[in-house]
């Protein structure tokens, strides 16, 4: 199929597939590839060192493990605003497919609130983090899904056609948000699981000190 009326009708290429969808607002970068993933890669540095600061700063005490699970939850929340809209096969983006863009907005500031949690160690931050979790996963799920769907039965493919926009933006940037939200979810059912048998215990000492004290 010749696009070239279609992209001249838009206003020239916007590097988006389908070439025939319609971007309203639509501006062309004006920054090379490499010059955006520089300045994504420095932007990603400073906000992610900035956080590891202040959070030893708050609170010493936690781990590493604890650490980069706040950096990871921030890096989550302000990912929805990162700026390479252009240069990310993102059906959501180009379509404005409300759902999956309303799923993606609605875990941001849940994930800033996991991160405030695990600095003040508060007791319900297993529960959160295991909803974000399995959301930001049932995201992606539902992600990959649609956009299979899409392809296989209308036709219609959401992904540039070089192999390295679909194996690296569209298959490997989305799969991580599968892996280390599994991971997580994982160890919070296991905390979880260990704080109910730990008060199990606790309950059961209670009771036969009870029942010894009645004895006596």
């Amino acid at each position: 199929m010749d696009t070239k009326p279609i992209v001249k009708a838009l206003g020239g290429p916007t590097g988006h597939f389908p070439v025939e969808a319609e971007i309203v607002g639509y501006l062309a970068n004006s920054f090379s590839v490499p010059a955006l993933l520089g300045l994504f890669a420095v932007g990603w540095v400073l906000i992610l060192g900035t956080t590891n600061l202040l959070v030893k700063r708050h609170n010493s005490t936690l781990g590493p493990g604890d650490r980069n699970t706040i950096l990871w939850f921030v890096l989550s929340e302000l990912n929805q605003f990162a700026l390479l809209p252009s240069q990310r096969a993102d059906r959501s983006a180009s379509q404005r497919d409300l759902y999956i863009c309303s799923l993606k907005f609605c875990w941001g500031p849940l994930s800033f609130c996991v991160a405030l949690m695990i600095i003040v160690e508060h007791p319900l931050r297993h529960p959160l983090q295991a909803l974000v979790s399995l959301g930001q996963i049932y995201g992606d799920i539902l992600y990959y899904a649609t956009s299979m769907f899409d392809h296989y039965h209308k036709g219609v493919t959401y992904c540039r056609p070089e192999a390295y926009y679909f194996w690296g933006y569209y298959f490997f940037m989305n799969f991580i948000w599968i892996v280390i939200p599994g991971y997580l979810l994982y160890s919070s059912i296991e905390a979880s699981g260990r704080a109910f048998q730990a008060l199990a215990r606790q309950s059961k000492s209670v009771e036969r000190d009870g029942h010894a004290k009645k004895l006596n």
